[in-house]
């Protein structure tokens, strides 16, 4: 290989060289900005094969997607009724114009978590304010979503200022402090047992009115379906003994034999039963022959 060949394939290699380092890509999750001896020549916002001037030039890129802020800790805040409550939050945020993000984050030295900070701290500043003027209960539930509006609207006039987008902002958690929460669960216990007791105690009164009424109207019901059981056994008594008048006047001496017979088998029932009677008495007058019966 001779010094022209070679010197040819030197150039074709360093041509190579020369045109890798020229190129660089942005991806669609990208933006980038293009440097010149620290100035900012270009800006690169949509994704594709870019190229610059070799050893002139240099990149550096930024994450466009949503980013998130996450409190590691539970922030205090005091409501309007001098009550502190912890809360929770996070936030989600990215960057929107690239070249102001630069001019106001990055070119002082900061990143995403510069940028973070600041965000969280305009959040903290409205939380503060809003919690001062409302209590626990519309913190907690009754104007949360509204908070949360409130502070997405206030963050994002912020965050224009630097470049970025506020996208939402979100409460996960208002709580009262664990010593207050404990306090406050102690008393809610006893006020739900006080109501349980009162409520087992208005029912237990309530039982025993039922069942004194029930016991009530049982004993009428009994008494009345006594009064009229005797009144219907009154009156079969009566229709009997009526009938047996009748029967009575219709045949006496008949009337007369059928009630010796039934006083006959009524005495004579068992065997060891012992009668002391004299013979002559009435009650045997129908052992006697018919004659003497008729006689008499």
């Amino acid at each position: 290989m001779n010094k022209l060949t070679l010197g040819v394939l030197y150039g074709l290699v360093g041509l190579l060289v020369l045109t890798f380092t020229a190129m660089f890509i942005v991806d669609q999750r990208q933006n980038a900005i293009v440097f010149r001896f620290g100035e900012v020549v270009g800006i690169k916002n949509e994704p594709g094969l870019f190229f610059k001037v070799p050893l002139l030039d240099n990149v550096r890129y930024f994450d466009m997607r949503i980013l998130t802020i996450d409190t590691p800790e539970p922030q205090l805040f005091l409501t309007s009724e001098l009550k502190n409550v912890q809360v929770d939050l996070f936030a989600k945020w990215r960057i929107t114009d690239v070249r102001q993000y630069y001019a106001s984050i990055v070119s002082g030295g900061g990143g995403e978590a510069q940028a973070a900070t600041r965000l969280l701290q305009v959040i903290n500043e409205g939380l503060r304010a809003e919690f001062g003027r409302r209590t626990v209960h519309e913190v907690v539930s009754g104007e949360r979503d509204k908070i949360m509006e409130l502070m997405r609207k206030r963050t994002a006039e912020d965050a224009a200022k630097i470049g970025v987008e506020v996208i939402d902002v979100r409460l996960k958690r208002v709580d009262l402090p664990e010593a207050v929460s404990e306090s406050v669960y102690q008393r809610m216990s006893a006020e739900r047992t006080r109501v349980a007791n009162e409520l087992r105690s208005l029912g237990f009164a309530e039982s025993e009115r039922i069942r004194a009424e029930a016991d009530r109207q049982r004993a009428v019901m009994v008494a009345e379906a006594y009064r009229e059981a005797q009144k219907i056994k009154g009156e079969g008594e009566a229709k009997a003994a009526a009938i047996y008048a009748q029967a009575y006047q219709q045949s006496p001496e008949f009337y007369a034999f059928y009630r010796s017979l039934d006083a006959y088998r009524a005495g004579f029932k068992d065997r060891s039963d012992v009668l002391v009677l004299d013979p002559g008495s009435d009650f045997f007058r129908y052992f006697r022959s018919p004659g003497r019966t008729a006689t008499k």
